[in-house]
C-alpha cells in the first residue's frame, strides 16, 4: 500500500547574528545551514497493517506523515501510494488518504459538527446515500451522532478528536495517518479511539500509520514498529522480535523463607534484598522453571515470580542505542 525510497527532506536555516549589526549583516549577506529532518528513509507498509511510527521529539515523525500525506514535498525520494506518486497524482492519491494531526483540527470552529462533516461531504464530492452510510458505521463505533448539533467550539476535546476521525474518514481511505492522537485525551477517550482504530482495520482492512508517545497504544494496536532517530531509520519489524532481539532476557524474582539466598549456574544474581532474589537468563538458553528446580534444590523457596523487560526501556534502548549496565551475559539493560 506504501512504499517510500530514499525519502529525504531538508531545510536551509539562515545563519543570523545577534544584536542590529547582525541584523544589518544579515540584510547584505546571508549564510544559511542545510538541516536535514529525513535522511534516506526506506521501508514499505503493506495493506491492512497497523504501524507503529516512533521516535524521539525530533526525530522526524511529523516530517514523514506531511510527505506521505502531500503536505510537504520531499527533497529527494519517492513516495508511492497504491503504487502512484503522491508528488506526482496528488490529488488523485489523497482521496484515499485521511489524516488527523492530535494537535491541529480539521473541524471549522464557527460550525456545528454536523455542518462540518457536509462541508466535507462536498469537497470530496462524496454521494448522499454513501455518507450516510458510513457516517452510520462510524456512530456504531464513535456514538457520533450525538454531538452532530453541537458547535465544535464547544465540544470538549475527547469530543474534538471523535468528531476528527469521523471527518477523516468520511471519503473511505484506503490509508489512515494518526500523528498523535492520542495527546491530551483521557482514559475513556484514549479506550475508544484504540476501539475506532482497530474496527475499521478490520472492517474495512484500513492501512494506519500511527505516530505516539503513548507505549499503550503501540502495544494495544500495532503487531510492526518503525523507529526513526535524528532523521534515519533505527528499527523496522515486528514488535515481539524487535524485543527478543533487542532484551533476550527474562528476571526471575525469588522470595526465599530465610535469607539464605543461594548462586545459580543457569541465571546471574543480578540484585538482592534480604530474602528477595533477582536472576536474570536468556530465553533462548534455559527457562524460569529450570532455574527454579536448581534453587529449590539448595533452599526453601517461598514465592516467585517473573519480570519482562518493559516495551518503554525497548524502546528507549532503541532511541539512543545505549544500554545502562552490561551483565555478564553481554545483555543490554
Amino acid at each position: 500500500m506504501i512504499e517510500i525510497k530514499h525519502l529525504s527532506k531538508e531545510y536551509h536555516v539562515v545563519k543570523k547574528e545577534e544584536g542590529f549589526k547582525g541584523a544589518l549583516k544579515s540584510l547584505v549577506t546571508r549564510e544559511s545551514r542545510v538541516i536535514a529532518a529525513v535522511q534516506d528513509l526506506n521501508f514499505h507498509i503493506k495493506p491492512g497493517e497497523i504501524v507503529g511510527f516512533i521516535g524521539p521529539n525530533g526525530a522526524g515523525k511529523s516530517t514523514t506523515i506531511k510527505m506521505m500525506s502531500g503536505i510537504l514535498t520531499p527533497t529527494f525520494g519517492e513516495i508511492l501510494i497504491a503504487g502512484k506518486d503522491i508528488t506526482k497524482h496528488r490529488k488523485e492519491v489523497v482521496q484515499n488518504i485521511g489524516v488527523v494531526f492530535g494537535q491541529r483540527s480539521q473541524l471549522n470552529w464557527d460550525l456545528r459538527l454536523g455542518e462540518s462533516f457536509e462541508l466535507l461531504r462536498h469537497i470530496y464530492q462524496i454521494d448522499k446515500k454513501q455518507y450516510e452510510e458510513t457516517l452510520d458505521v462510524l456512530d456504531e463505533i464513535l456514538g457520533v451522532r450525538e454531538l452532530i448539533d453541537k458547535p465544535v467550539r464547544q465540544m470538549s476535546l475527547g469530543q474534538r478528536v471523535k468528531g476528527d476521525l469521523v471527518a477523516a474518514m468520511l471519503h473511505s481511505p484506503k490509508v489512515l495517518f494518526l500523528d498523535e492522537p492520542t495527546i491530551g485525551l483521557d482514559v475513556g477517550s484514549k479506550y475508544a479511539l484504540r476501539k475506532f482504530v482497530k474496527e475499521i482495520n478490520e472492517k474495512r482492512g484500513t492501512t494506519v500509520i500511527l505516530t505516539t508517545h503513548d507505549l499503550g497504544d503501540i502495544e494495544q494496536l500495532c503487531d510492526r514498529i518503525i523507529i526513526i532517530n535524528h532523521g534515519k531509520l533505527v528499527e523496522d519489524g515486528n514488535l515481539d522480535a524487535i524485543v527478543d532481539r533487542i532484551a533476550p532476557f527474562k528476571t526471575l524474582v525469588v522470595e526465599y523463607f530465610d535469607d539464605q539466598i543461594v548462586p545459580s549456574a543457569l541465571g546471574e544474581l543480578i540484585e538482592t534484598d534480604g530474602n528477595i532474589a533477582k536472576y536474570q537468563f536468556l530465553k533462548h538458553e534455559t527457562t524460569a522453571a529450570k532455574i527454579i528446580e536448581e534453587l529449590s534444590a539448595k533452599a526453601q523457596i517461598k514465592d516467585i515470580s517473573i519480570e519482562e523487560a518493559g516495551i518503554d526501556d525497548i524502546i528507549q534502548i532503541a532511541y539512543t542505542g545505549d544500554c545502562r549496565t552490561q551483565n555478564t551475559y553481554g545483555i543490554h539493560w
